[in-house]
């Protein structure tokens, strides 16, 4: 990525530390979680009490239980830190449990078996940037989800997109498809203050609470 300005700097995609909250299903999964992230470079761990901050939320658990889902809807709707993001590892995430929990701000997916250190670290630096982490067979899960929601609700009601602006989905589809706001900027030919701004609008208007929760609406709705 090509040098910045000086008064681009100071913007979300490039910052270099990244805060994270570990939340674990049991105090071995948890002791481990933090002990490998501590010694990470670019990672400042938070702790539990403190995860309304945090930029990144690691969900470590083996089962997405009704128990997990709940606490992330309830930490997202706790977050002081608009832009929060939660990166699950678990065994799996049923098909009913998932769209909530994208709702609830989670970018990212890692399955238990490949969540090694390496993996998951990336998974919550790509997080922290926009980036989504999911299995193929997850992602087209979702997509079949927003076809269904188009065939079955939108089309034969001739409704609109939830409020969505034209250039509102432009953006979404570009963070729906990972990229983060330098990119989406130069895609369009914006500057990354109407990227923001364009965001920021979206949000208040709609009354959401950051951009995946937005990305989720918009699936919901039918825009993407």
């Amino acid at each position: 990525m090509t040098a910045r300005t000086a008064e681009a700097k100071p913007v979300r995609e490039r910052r270099e530390v990244v805060t994270v909250a570990v939340h674990a299903g049991d105090p071995v999964t948890g002791e481990g979680a933090v002990a490998c992230l501590r010694s990470m470079p670019g990672i400042t761990l938070l702790p539990p009490e403190r995860r309304c901050e945090a930029d990144v939320l690691l969900v470590t658990v083996h089962e997405t239980t009704e128990e997990v889902v709940r606490w992330m809807e309830r930490s997202a709707s706790e977050s002081t830190n608009p832009e929060m993001r939660i990166v699950l590892v678990a065994e799996t995430v049923s098909e009913h449990h998932l769209m909530r929990a994208v709702t609830s701000g989670m970018v990212s997916f890692v399955p238990r078996e490949e969540a090694d250190r390496d993996r998951v670290v990336k998974a919550i630096r790509d997080s922290s940037r926009d980036r989504a982490v999911v299995p193929e067979k997850m992602l087209g899960w979702l997509l079949e989800q927003v076809r269904t929601i188009q065939r079955t609700v939108l089309l034969p009601q001739g409704l609109t997109v939830g409020g969505l602006q034209d250039r509102e989905v432009e953006v979404l589809r570009l963070l729906a498809d990972g990229l983060d706001t330098v990119e989406i900027a130069q895609q369009l030919n914006y500057s990354e203050r109407t990227i923001k701004n364009i965001v920021s609008g979206m949000l208040t208007r709609l009354n959401l609470r950051n951009r995946s929760h937005a990305v989720a609406y918009a699936m919901r709705c039918g825009a993407l």
